[in-house]
């Protein structure tokens, strides 16, 4: 199973992909460019699972987002 990890010591502290120096937000910048799966994994070497792996980190942090109301 793809993991993401914070290690203080590479990439400032950045969540990346277990075992490579890729970040979250590299990844995610690659989909929102419109990059396919596939065109990710050819390219920069990672697998599905890794890719998801990275839309699920993602996505945690944006069900736990507390949303407030701004007066008019």
């Amino acid at each position: 199973m793809a993991k993401i990890v914070i290690d203080e010591k590479r990439r400032h502290g950045k969540p990346t992909i277990e075992g490579t120096r890729i970040t979250v937000d590299e990844v995610l910048g690659m989909l929102e460019a419109g990059m396919t799966y596939q065109e990710i994994e050819k390219e920069y070497g990672l697998t599905k699972e890794q890719i998801v792996a990275v839309i699920k980190h993602a996505s945690s942090y944006v069900r736990g987002e507390e949303v407030y109301s701004i007066p008019a």
